[in-house]
């Protein structure tokens, strides 16, 4: 993936979506953002059950990050270099959720990818 840039104050940002196991998730498509502006994306999921929410970010160049790990109700678990001051997230209920970036910057340049998952106790 490459820089998409259309001035130097602008930051754009793709957002991926898909199915898997019959489980549709959407996503905000396409952003173009101005730099220190913030954006929200919005995901959304057809399946009840899978409450479990995650947020990766994929900068040019790099493998995907995990930004945060969100259920129904904070507090929501951030990865080492990713705070909720700089991308707070949130769920409106266990089928839908959003995630911001404040204060964009051109570094911020990107994909962005929501997923879900359903609740597994592992059993010895």
């Amino acid at each position: 993936l490459e820089k998409h840039l259309i001035s130097t104050d602008s930051i754009c940002v793709f957002i991926r979506a898909g199915l898997t196991n019959g489980i549709v998730v959407t996503q905000t498509p396409l952003l173009w953002v101005h730099q220190s502006q913030s954006t929200t994306m919005t995901c959304s999921h057809t399946d009840i059950s899978s409450f479990q929410m995650y947020w990766y970010q994929q900068l040019p160049g790099q493998n995907m990050k995990l930004i945060v790990f969100t259920t129904t109700s904070p507090p929501f678990q951030y990865e080492e270099g990713f705070s909720e001051e700089k991308f707070p997230a949130d769920r409106k209920d266990a089928m839908s959720g959003s995630l911001t970036v404040k204060q964009l910057q051109p570094e911020d340049s990107g994909v962005y990818f929501c997923s879900v998952s359903k609740h597994s106790d592992a059993a010895d």
